[in-house]
C-alpha cells in the first residue's frame, strides 16, 4: 500500500512539473515564491525532474511488488536504497523554503514519499 501511496504522490509532483514547464504560475510552491513563472533554465530543470520522478514512481512500484522488476533483485534493492537516501536529502529544501506554502506542501510531500521509499526498499 505504501508503494501505491508514494507512487501517486510522485505522479502529483510530475503533474506539477508539467504545469511549470507549460509556464503556468505556481509561484507559492516553487523557488520560495521568488518567480511567478519558471525561467527557461528552470523549465529545463523541471523536465529532468519530471523524468526522474517518473522513474522513481516506477521503481517504487517495483519495490512494492506492484510491477515486475526491470533489473535483478539485488540491483533493484540497491537502487531503491540509493533513491531513498536521495529523497531523504531532498526533504531539506522543502523545510528551508522561504515560502510558507512551499514549506508545508513540499516538505510534507517529500517526507511521506521518502518514508514510503524506505519502507519498500528495506522490505524488498
Amino acid at each position: 500500500m505504501t508503494a501505491i501511496i508514494g507512487a501517486v504522490l510522485l505522479i502529483l509532483v510530475v503533474v506539477m512539473s508539467v504545469v511549470m514547464i507549460l509556464k503556468h504560475p505556481v509561484k507559492s510552491l516553487t523557488s520560495g515564491g521568488m518567480f511567478k513563472l519558471a525561467t527557461a533554465k528552470g523549465r529545463a530543470m523541471f523536465v529532468v525532474h519530471l523524468l526522474l520522478q517518473v522513474f522513481f514512481a516506477i521503481l517504487l512500484l517495483q519495490l512494492g511488488h506492484k510491477m515486475s522488476p526491470w533489473f535483478s533483485h539485488n540491483i533493484t534493492k540497491i537502487v531503491g536504497i540509493v533513491v531513498a537516501v536521495y529523497l531523504t536529502l531532498g526533504c531539506l529544501p522543502g523545510f528551508l523554503s522561504k515560502g510558507k506554502k512551499g514549506q508545508i506542501v513540499l516538505a510534507l510531500l517529500s517526507v511521506v514519499v521518502a518514508v514510503c521509499y524506505w519502507l519498500n526498499a528495506l522490505a524488498y
